[in-house]
């Protein structure tokens, strides 16, 4: 009876599931748990780290008496969980980095209420400005806390998974099981968003074929993500949806290109970005 609605912690635990589910869009408890379990298994720590996040920032939304409707559907956790799971990335398995994830969590949280007050649909952005911001405070003053990332590896057996690996690199994660485990988990919630997703992983990474990037790049789903999340956004049965989501795709493309010839770290930057200006167009023409 943990879900029950008289189960105080069982409501609390559905809202951090929800959180977790509302990083691909999708307000499903089911979908956040299957997440948790794909992130764990890429990495335990990253795994922890997407909890405590998302845990924190709910419970800084209940905190500060933010709506209920909003907190019940996950809008303050997934951004606090995507802070979490990127820290690890970044940063070393120390005290430090835990005190940055449950700082960076709350900061998240009330970011994301900042945008959600003011109806602007950001998204990830207050994952990316926040990460942003302790990757730069921890390299100019704790470099001491960086972590080497590792390169990556591609072989031709499973470069052609790299629009299910764009799946998994939406939560920093390689394994082409983690992209499976996500995509399913969408697919559970919305059948739909689950082929937009994929469609848009598609399109991603055959543009960056185009454009000659690093086929270790592509393989692993690095220019899939964000086109992933810009495809879902824009998931429905209608035609002119169809080409919302390739005009979102195509935007965010052109954003990751310049931040990977640029050397800027991404992260959802471009779907944020590009899903901004299209919504805006598409409300301007409606």
């Amino acid at each position: 009876m943990i879900y029950s609605a008289q189960n105080p912690f069982g409501i609390f635990l559905k809202q951090v599931f929800k959180g977790l589910g509302q990083i691909m869009l999708q307000e499903n408890s089911v979908t956040g748990f299957l997440f948790l379990l794909g992130i764990s298994y890429g990495s335990f720590n990253m795994g922890l780290a997407a909890l405590l996040a998302s845990a924190c920032g709910t419970l800084t939304a209940r905190s500060l008496k933010y709506n209920s409707s909003e907190i019940d559907k996950g809008l303050y956790g997934f951004s606090a969980a995507l802070t979490g799971v990127a820290l690890v990335l970044f940063l070393k398995p120390i005290l430090m980095t835990w005190i940055f994830i449950i700082i960076g969590s709350i900061s998240a949280t009330v970011i994301q209420h900042f945008f959600i007050k003011r109806n602007l649909p950001l998204f990830t952005l207050p994952f990316v400005l926040v990460t942003w911001l302790l990757l730069f405070l921890s390299h100019h003053f704790l470099p001491q806390v960086l972590h080497q990332l590792p390169e990556s590896l591609v072989t031709d057996d499973n470069l052609y998974f790299f629009a299910i690996k764009g799946f998994g690199q939406v939560i920093f994660q390689d394994k082409l099981l983690c992209g499976t485990i996500f995509l399913i988990a969408v697919f559970i919630n919305s059948p739909v968003a689950a082929f937009y997703g994929l469609m848009g992983a598609f399109l991603g990474g055959i543009l960056a074929f185009c454009f000659s990037i690093p086929v270790q790049d592509i393989g692993a789903g690095l220019f899939s993500f964000n086109a992933v999340l810009c495809a879902i956004v824009f998931a429905n049965k209608r035609i002119k949806d169809g080409l919302w989501a390739i005009i979102a795709v195509l935007l965010s493309f052109i954003v990751s290109l310049f931040m990977f010839h640029n050397n800027f770290i991404q992260l959802t930057f471009p779907f944020v970005a590009a899903s901004y200006i299209v919504i805006r167009l598409k409300n301007t023409l409606a």
